[in-house]
């Protein structure tokens, strides 16, 4: 394996768990798949505070890092391809 491949590949794996962690911190908004589990007290403020707006931005920054080294590991092993055969 290639340093190239390597390090986006633990970008991804960083990226992932991020990604995760955030999507679990957003507020439960209800109607989703929340409510099938038993989540479905929610309140009904309609506003968003500044730290739910920055979590937003941060979700969606986050994804596109991790979109990005989706498409990156792709086009690597599209250019190394003779990496992992024997």
């Amino acid at each position: 394996m290639t340093w190239p491949i390597l390090t986006v590949s633990i970008l991804l794996a960083i990226t992932s768990l991020a990604l995760s962690m955030f999507v679990l911190l957003h507020k439960n908004r209800g109607g989703g798949m929340s409510d099938l589990f038993g989540g479905g007290m929610s309140s009904t403020m309609g506003g968003s505070s500044v730290a739910e707006r920055n979590l937003d931005r941060l979700t969606i920054i986050v994804g596109l890092v991790w979109l990005a080294c989706i498409l990156l590991l792709l086009a690597l092993y599209r250019w190394f391809r003779d990496v992992g055969t024997i």
